[in-house]
This record gives C-alpha cells, structure tokens and sequence, in this order.
C-alpha cells in the first residue's frame, strides 16, 4: 500500500501552475462521442480519473490518446458507437455517470452501471432521470445497471431542476442540444464547468443561450460536429494551493488560474489575513502571521464549493479562534473530520455542521485519505504537524491532483510517496 510521508515544513514558498479542471474534462470526454470524428482536448490534467474516463470511452469504441507532454487528449469517435458502461470502470469514477445524457443523444440508449467515487454521501440519480423522462426517455434498473430507453427519439421539453445539480444539469443539457424542438431548463447549476461544458457544446454546433445563467434555453439540432476545445482552469486545485500557502505562512504564486471563477474562496482567504494579488492569470496569496478562523457555509456556485470544504476545516484547525462550518451538499463529506481528530485538531460534528476550535500545531500520526479532497487536506494538515504524517489511500488524490507530490516538494514541502 502506498501512503505520503509528510513532516512538519516551513512556510511553502515558489511558483506553481494549475491544469485544467477534473471536474470539467471528465465531463467535455464525455460530450465528445456525441459528435463523429476528432475532438481534441487541450490543458488537460494528469489525473487518474482522465485515464479511467478515456478507457470508458475506448470500450464504446472509440479511439482515445492522452499526450501527457502536451497535455493533450484526442477522442476518435465512430459512426457506431455502444450504449453500454460496464461497473468496473464506472464504480471508481462517479463521473461515469456523465456519459448517460450523450449516449441516450446518439444512440437512443444506455445502460450505465450504477455509479461508485468517493464516499462523501449519497447523490442520488432521481434528478437525471425526472430531465431525461422530461425529454421522452424511458428509465428503469436492473441487475445494478440504469437503463435508459428513447425508442421514439428525444424531444424538447420545459424542465425545471429540484436542486442545481452539477452532474443533472450536464446529462440533460447535452442530451437536450440533439432533441426535437426547444428546451427550456431553469434552475441550473452555474458552475464554471457548466459554462465550459456548454462553452464546447456551441463550439461543436449546439445552440445554447443564457450561459451562466440559471436558466438554458436550448433549440436542438440534428448533429455536432467534433471540435477542438482549452479545458478551463480547476478552481480547486488553485483554491488547494493557496489555503497551503495560508497554513504554512508562505507565499505561492498560482499560474494558469481563473480568479473570476474563485471570487468568495479569496475574499474568505483575505478574511484569515491573507494577502492576495491576481493579474491576469496569475494568483499570488502570501501570509504572515497565524491565519484568523473564518466561518464556511457551502453551496451551489457562486457559494463556498463543498470541495474546498475539507481543506478550509485543516485551515481553521491550526487558525486563532473558533469557527463553524456548514455543509449543505453532501452530508457525509464530514467523514473525514474523524482523521483529521487523530492529528489533534478539536473538532466536533453536529449534523452538517462542524466546529472547530483552532490550535496551534497539530499533532503527526497514520491517517487514511477517504476522497480526493480529503486525502489532500490531510496532506496540508501533516506539514503543519509535529512529528511524521501518513497518509494512506493515495490513489483518491492522485484521482484530482496532477504531480501533487512534486508540486508540494517544489514549493519546498517536506512530503514523499512511501510503500506502506
């Protein structure tokens, strides 16, 4: 079993640059085989879900090369492609679930297993399925599989969201763009990956307006063309390094970032006393002094992202003072808390909220990453412990963070892959 071996570090200091976003190219490979031919991915992360999501779409036929030097991956899609998404790939990724909406587009069908990930709580598929029967699908399961049916084609429809759901609002959006008629879709989820995702479904000959907005409206049309697409930059990975910047009492400077996209991240950085400064594409966030404990309430975009969460309670456990933090998105994303009390930190859960007393240093231990961002926080955790930190269940992280232990090593942390 492979762990991080992380020690106490100094303050991190140095340059790093941020790849295009898991949560966003997961989802534009996935609109890919919507359209034959060549589509080409640009600033693409060197994650292991990109590897699981590309060998999805080679068993429905199509031809998928991942350049990692030019962070490039290309999609050779057929005239004919499969329906069907097998459990073995889909119960690591959730993601998987986001091949359900093209499949039902192009071929009328999909049986898609019913989806794994991470275990931050249940998330329900009854959204994606209430667009999709909207749309003229007809959906049951069996033997674990979703089965999703249009025998008499897709058609427009008014649909009106329970919950800005990210991964419903992408699987009836791109189903929608190749339906008959008009499609009006309110409450929406607005993340930047959404308008990237939407972003491409134009590029490839989709009629969408109101982007960015909480309501769609969609005129499907008969057939996309491939295309060739710049993934945007992960919020959260950006987000990542600068809380590690505000823990450690560095100074980073983050390439290749969206500020627009992580307005409120930075205001609740500043309210911990950090220093800011963006130009451009650039993000540079130094801290002097013990950061101040700020409190956190999660929600859809343009609210706190529930994955940023985890590494704000790491920050606010070692911050001056008391903070609460309220997840509203995922009602086991706590789950980690209970790791990060074996480091030391005071924190006590009470439904979906948690407070946490802030200490001065933590305390090094074993702990066991339980999702990507989970493993990561317990990384950032670890450099501001006393003694050694490992970190088990590493392959979570390596799921959202390219290069995460050269990164962190770059920036002068004192953090390596071990064989437990």
């Amino acid at each position: 079993m492979e762990a991080f071996r992380v020690e106490r570090s100094g303050p991190l200091k140095g340059d790093v640059r941020v790849p295009g976003a898991k949560n966003s190219v997961l989802k534009l490979m996935a609109a890919a085989v919507m359209a034959e031919g060549l589509t080409t991915l640009t600033n693409v992360p060197q994650i292991l879900d990109v590897e699981i999501m590309a060998e999805l779409l080679r068993r429905l036929g199509c031809k998928v090369e991942h350049d990692i030097a030019t962070s490039t991956v290309t999609i050779d899609v057929p005239a004919k492609i499969g329906h069907k998404a097998d459990y073995d790939l889909v119960r690591k990724m959730r993601a998987s679930i986001s091949v359900l909406g093209p499949l039902v587009a192009r071929c009328g069908e999909a049986d898609i297993a019913l989806p794994g990930g991470d275990a931050i709580g249940s998330r329900g598929l009854d959204i994606h399925m209430q667009g999709l029967e909207k749309l003229g699908c007809h959906v049951h399961s069996e033997h674990g599989y979703l089965i999703v049916r249009a025998e008499n084609g897709l058609s427009g429809a008014n649909i009106a969201l329970d919950f800005p759901s990210v991964g419903a609002t992408e699987n009836v959006v791109m189903a929608a763009v190749l339906a008959k008629g008009n499609s009006n879709i309110d409450n929406v989820a607005r993340e930047p990956e959404i308008v990237d995702l939407c972003n491409m479904l134009v590029k490839m000959g989709a009629k969408i307006n109101g982007i960015g907005s909480s309501v769609l409206e969609i005129t499907g049309v008969k057939k996309l063309n491939p295309t060739t697409h710049n993934v945007v930059p992960d919020r959260i990975v950006a987000g990542t390094w600068a809380i590690a910047a505000v823990m450690t009492q560095g100074d980073i400077t983050i390439h290749g970032v969206k500020p627009s996209d992580m307005e409120l991240v930075l205001e609740k950085l500043r309210d911990t006393g950090a220093e800011i400064k963006s130009v451009e594409d650039r993000l540079n966030v130094s801290m002097h002094t013990r950061p101040k404990a700020v409190d956190i309430v999660t929600l859809p975009y343009p609210g706190f992202p529930t994955d940023l969460q985890p590494q704000m309670i790491a920050l606010n456990s070692i911050a001056t003072g008391s903070s609460m933090v309220t997840e509203n998105l995922f009602e086991a994303r706590f789950r980690f808390v209970n790791e990060l009390a074996r480091l030391g930190a005071d924190v006590k859960i009470n439904g979906h909220h948690c407070l946490v007393r802030g200490k001065e240093i933590l305390s090094g231990a074993p702990v066991e990453g339980t999702d990507v961002r989970a493993g990561a926080s317990l990384v950032l955790a670890g450099l501001v412990a006393d003694d050694v930190t490992y970190v088990t269940e590493v392959h979570h992280v390596d799921r959202g963070y390219s290069n995460f232990v050269e990164n962190l090593t770059g920036l002068g942390a004192n953090v390596k892959r071990v064989e437990m």
